[in-house]
């Protein structure tokens, strides 16, 4: 059965990618299963990850298998179009956490039953694990006892996930994340490799569960797919913040520090995304005497995704928990400023002063301040700040983060990180020179040109697409046709 999942971050497959960009490969084709908790058509960081590590690895010519979740009652496995490119997917029953609105509880008993049917017919090279709390849990046997290479990537903290998981006491919330550390050093320790979006993220699981050796490796990002041929603009002054509307992201902090700012200066919010918290937001915004400047959006298509970042003057991530921000670098890759609390990893990718802001966890009035300092900056400075966000995001390009993890895939020795972890990636910009400053204006225009390129081969396949169903069409009326006319032919005969 093939699908395309539907409410997944999905984009029409673009052969055009094949011809334009540089694509290196290993030496041989490699069958590859990543194992997920969350996956598309979820939506946030993690489910992001994988789907566009799967998509850039079929892409290179391997045989990439999910296994996830179902996201409704029909589970089994299916041809399903993720990241524009068709493989197979095997989903796995699971039911809806109740305290969630898009997380699915797998059920567990039968999660290594069915990988050991799945590896007992494809024998794959490499299992790659997105997460350690369920699907990990119960299939890294099944890959150790099949002598199968093992790759983890961590995108989760535990503080994360108190408020979805059980109900604890607040005096106990902190040894429930000590404990919960233990158990994820636990298993990674069982990892052939393990791997973590920042060089941060990877310190701070290696202190917390005593694991050593952890690869810092960016998630990456397609840059080309975030064309912008406008400048940001301060008119009317626009915040953005995209991603999940829930607790740990503070986006009430941002209502907050928005609410501080001059009224005057008219700044407008924008949320896209869906959260446990948008009743409370609004409620928030009203007793802020912002509502009519906060625009809730939802999910929004993948078509519309950069529309959204092209539109605002800044863009605010105020969460005090991410392990990198897909958001964040999406927004860069804009050529859009960041605002975001200096916490975790938003520092690896807001350099303070040079791509935008870093302000205190839960300081609102520097929050406010920071944002004050980017929505009334003239044309010169949201230049800058926006070419800079352009230069910091190269050392990001997703052919890189896929060339590593096919080498970390094929048990090589000497694997590197990625190039944000270069020390030239942390030293003060300031202001591009010339040369620098050139070499975006040309990068601006390769990837606006290269996005319109894809823009057009998406159309052209959207229509042979159509072309190919309505044909689909006819042959199946005509074959219906027949069947009729036999089985009436057949009574008759009787």
């Amino acid at each position: 059965m093939s699908r395309d999942v539907s409410g997944s971050n999905q984009t029409a497959f673009d052969p055009a990618n094949l011809s334009t960009q540089a694509i290196k490969t290993v030496s041989r084709q490699l069958t590859i299963v990543i194992a997920c908790d969350t996956f598309p058509p979820d939506i946030n960081g993690a489910a992001r990850f994988a789907e566009r590590l799967a998509g850039g690895l079929a892409r290179r010519g391997h045989d990439v298998h999910i296994i996830a979740s179902a996201y409704n009652s029909d589970h089994g496995t299916f041809r399903e179009v993720i990241d524009g490119t068709e493989m197979t997917v095997h989903r796995l029953r699971s039911y809806k956490l109740p305290q969630h609105e898009t997380l699915r509880w797998l059920w567990p008993f039968t999660i290594g039953r069915e990988a050991k049917k799945i590896f007992d017919v494809i024998k794959p090279d490499v299992v790659h694990i997105q997460s350690h709390l369920i699907m990990g849990r119960f299939i890294v046997g099944v890959a150790k006892k099949a002598g199968i290479r093992l790759v983890a990537t961590n995108h989760i903290m535990p503080e994360n996930l108190i408020k979805y998981s059980v109900i604890i006491p607040p005096f106990l919330e902190q040894a429930a994340m000590d404990w919960a550390w233990r158990d994820a050093g636990r298993f990674f320790a069982k990892m052939d490799a393990v791997t973590t979006p920042t060089r941060r993220a990877a310190e701070l699981l290696e202190a917390a569960t005593g694991q050593t050796g952890v690869l810092a490796i960016s998630c990456g990002i397609d840059a080309s797919k975030f064309k912008n041929a406008t400048p940001p603009t301060a008119n009317p002054p626009r915040v953005l913040f995209l991603g999940r509307l829930d607790y740990e992201k503070h986006i009430h902090n941002l209502l907050r520090a928005v609410a501080k700012l001059p009224s005057e200066l008219g700044v407008e919010v924008d949320l896209v995304g869906r959260g446990g918290e948008q009743a409370y937001l609004e409620e928030l915004a009203t007793e802020l005497g912002i509502r009519s400047r906060v625009h809730f959006y939802g999910h929004v298509t993948e078509e519309d995704l950069p529309k959204a970042y092209e539109r605002c003057t800044v863009f605010a991530m105020p969460s005090i928990a991410e392990l990198q921000s897909i958001a964040t670098m999406e927004a860069m890759a804009s050529g859009r400023p960041v605002v975001a609390a200096d916490a975790m990893a938003l520092p690896h990718l807001v350099h303070d002063g040079d791509n935008g802001y870093l302000f205190p966890p839960e300081d609102v009035d520097a929050f406010a301040d920071r944002l004050k300092r980017v929505v009334t900056a003239d044309a010169v400075e949201l230049e800058r700040l926006s070419e800079n966000s352009l230069y910091l995001i190269k050392s990001h390009d997703i052919q890189r983060t896929l060339s590593i993890f096919e080498r970390i895939y094929m048990g090589e020795a000497a694997v590197e990180s990625s190039d944000d972890n270069l020390p030239q990636y942390s030293e003060p910009i300031g202001r591009l020179n010339e040369v620098f400053h050139d070499q975006i204006m040309t990068f601006r225009r390769r990837t606006e040109a290269l996005a319109d390129r894809m823009e057009e081969a998406s159309e052209d396949l959207r229509e042979r697409l159509e072309e190919i169903r309505e044909r689909a069409e006819n042959v199946d009326r005509k074959v219906r046709s027949a069947v009729r006319k036999a089985q009436k032919r057949i009574r008759r005969e009787r």
